[in-house]
């Protein structure tokens, strides 16, 4: 996950992991993780989850986590401006050094918010999406929940797609790593197919 300089995303990894809201003002600090176990087309997948600074003094180690990553939920604050603009270098910096076939989200948090506070409106975002061929976006508000597991698996269900059509390899190069399948010899806890992002 890819923001300028607000706590928005720890607190929607928090919430999609832990199922709890932090109202902090901590920054991330060069890189967060979290892990969590989705189902997806009848198959557990483990989502490894990269929540990067987005302090412009990070952006050169941040950079070298896109490499791996099967997909990007770029973040903005619907009430801050400043946030959405600065989506487009994260964007650019996805394209230039993540897979090519890497499945990007644009995710507008604070949904909860009294729309007076908006300052970026679900159209815009929503133009700004489909010009810049960026295939999903959502709005989610890490507070109450909303959108937030939705977020993370309609993402995930993108990237098993492109599993399915052989445009993703299961190597660590593209982010993901398949475990074993239905086939294999091993017991029933283990026979489901897994993959990272």
């Amino acid at each position: 996950m890819s923001t300028y300089n607000y706590i928005i995303k720890s607190c929607l990894l928090l919430q999609f992991t832990d199922k709890r809201f932090y109202s902090g003002r901590e920054l991330t600090i060069g890189v967060e993780f979290g892990t969590k176990f989705i189902t997806v087309d009848d198959k557990q997948v483990k989502l490894q989850i990269w929540d990067t600074a987005g302090q412009e003094s990070f952006r050169s180690i941040t950079q070298s986590y896109y490499r791996g990553a099967a997909g990007a939920l770029l973040v903005y604050d619907i009430s801050r401006r400043e946030s959405f603009e600065h989506i487009p270098t994260w964007l650019a910096d996805v394209r230039k050094h993540a897979n090519p076939h890497t499945t990007i989200m644009l995710l507008g948090n604070k949904s909860d918010l009294d729309s007076r506070k908006r300052q970026v409106t679900t159209e815009e975002a929503k133009r700004f999406a489909e010009e810049n061929d960026i295939p999903l976006f959502m709005e989610t508000s890490a507070k109450s929940a909303e959108n937030v597991e939705e977020a993370f698996i309609k993402t995930a269900e993108k990237v098993y797609e492109k599993i399915k059509d052989g445009i993703f390899a299961g190597n660590e190069t593209s982010g993901i790593r398949l475990g074993p399948t239905q086939n294999s010899a091993l017991s029933e806890e283990s026979q489901a197919g897994c993959c990272s992002s």
